[in-house]
């Protein structure tokens, strides 16, 4: 009797291998459950120890306690979805089965035999127990080109080949579904084959080049799992994986020596970023109004402005920081806001915290307000660590290059601080107007010293 379920959280349940570097079988799998929005449970099928280079051992785990971990959770929990990685041997595989037929809950079968340093990770004597015995009882099968191979005895070097591989592992092997994937073959996408009830569909993503890969077939298949957890169509489930682990790879982690893990946090933390930057501006907004009787004195010609940028390592260009849109202005004595704050409203004030980002990641927000030997007499005072920039140093090639001023100078300012400082200044040239910019960790940050100077400044 199925368990009486206390919430409508799906659960999804992955039987895999643990790898102690994090990147990939279980850990990658766990990870993904979570940004996917579903709760995830595990059932380990072998210890290794291994890193982003290298499998150095591999200890499996008995099968009668990989069953009784896939028992324990459905018993109590209950499986909405569960996905497979590397089964090792055949004794885990028949378990496996076994506990499949007995819950009879959807099944994505990653079909794990080498790891990306190049290490075995299924038997070879066991490969003909998981065409027999798991893949019969997939839902869904997701190989990569080599594996689909093994599989059907098709070499999978294009869409045709990929499609006939597909075909097979359905028709003739016994799953539900196939999706074969298209990461090793060449072109500037990437294009997964997925055959099922007897139609073809493909799915096409932009081609990263990058080396964080280790994990991509866990994450993709546990993506896919998580998806059938909730309750979507095997279309659905892997439009949305696909489109997942493209943004995994792309904002992977550049660790280790080898192949870095992809980063499955990148799907929720990048959203969650720019929400919070701009709730960080509107806040900041606030904090300038509410002292405008002695903000507005340091708006300077040009405006005012305050931009930050979502966290590192997912700020990368412009487009990823936000600030007030036409700039803040002031009038009899008021701030004028033309409007909310907006991803890529200041190009200029972005490459100031992008180059700030550069040096020191924690660094995600700056503001600019009117030159005064006043204004940066107080910010000293404030105890604030001040930086004269000078226009007139300036290389000729940095000059010409759009944008290239504002990190020039802060590369300047670092080089001869030895950190960034909190205020950097300079005092302009022809057709220039004297800046003071503040740097601080966020928007409201930023704003509070600009508050506290111009009150300081204020009192005289």
């Amino acid at each position: 009797m199925p368990p009486v379920r206390k919430t409508r959280i799906p659960v999804a349940l992955t039987i895999a291998g643990s790898d102690s570097g994090g990147g990939a079988g279980i850990q990658a799998d766990l990870k993904t459950f979570a940004v996917m929005g579903v709760h995830g449970a595990s059932a380990i099928t072998s210890i290794t120890a291994q890193n982003t280079m290298e499998v150095r051992a591999i200890h499996d785990v008995p099968p009668d306690v990989v069953k009784a971990q896939v028992e324990a959770v459905a018993d109590d929990l209950g499986v909405d979805a569960a996905k497979t990685g590397m089964l090792s041997n055949t004794g885990i595989i028949k378990a496996v089965a076994e506990v499949v037929d007995e819950y009879g809950f959807p099944l994505v079968v990653d079909p794990v035999m080498v790891a990306k340093s190049g290490a075995r990770l299924l038997k070879p004597e066991a490969e003909e127990a998981l065409k027999k015995l798991v893949i019969p009882r997939a839902t869904i099968v997701t190989p990569n080109a080599p594996e689909a191979e093994v599989l059907t005895g098709v070499k999978v070097v294009d869409l045709d080949t990929a499609r006939e591989a597909a075909r097979i592992i359905v028709e003739e092997l016994g799953a539900e579904a196939a999706v074969v994937k298209g990461g090793h073959l060449r072109g500037e996408y990437v294009v997964d084959v997925l055959y099922h009830r007897g139609e073809y569909r493909l799915f096409k993503e932009r081609r990263i080049e990058k080396a964080t890969t280790h994990g991509t077939g866990c994450a993709f298949s546990a993506a896919i799992a998580a998806g059938l957890a909730k309750g979507r169509s095997v279309e659905e489930a892997v439009d949305v994986a696909k489109k997942f682990i493209t943004v995994a790879v792309d904002y992977g982690l550049e660790i280790g020596g080898g192949h870095g893990p992809v980063n499955p946090v990148a799907w929720q933390a990048i959203p969650a970023g720019r929400w919070e930057v701009l709730e960080n501006l509107e806040k900041a907004g606030e904090t300038l109004r509410q002292a405008e009787d002695v903000v507005h004195t340091l708006v300077p010609e040009v405006l005012m402005n305050i931009a930050m940028a979502i966290p590192y390592p997912y700020a990368r260009t412009p487009l990823d920081v936000a600030a007030f849109p036409g700039r803040i202005g002031v009038h009899m004595g008021r701030l004028v806001f033309k409007g909310k704050p907006e991803f890529g409203a200041s190009r200029h004030m972005a490459r100031l915290v992008l180059a700030a980002m550069s040096v020191n990641p924690d660094i995600r927000a700056a503001g600019n307000i009117k030159y005064s030997k006043d204004v940066v007499r107080a910010a000293e005072d404030l105890g604030l660590l001040t930086y004269r920039g000078d226009r007139r140093a300036e290389p000729p090639d940095v000059k010409a290059r759009e944008g290239g001023t504002l990190p020039w100078m802060l590369r300047s300012a670092y080089e001869s601080l030895g950190r960034l400082p909190d205020v950097i200044y300079d005092e302009g040239e022809v057709g220039k107007e004297p800046m003071v910019r503040i740097l601080g960790r966020t928007a409201v940050d930023v704003a509070r010293v600009i508050v506290d100077i111009a009150r300081r400044v204020a009192r005289g």
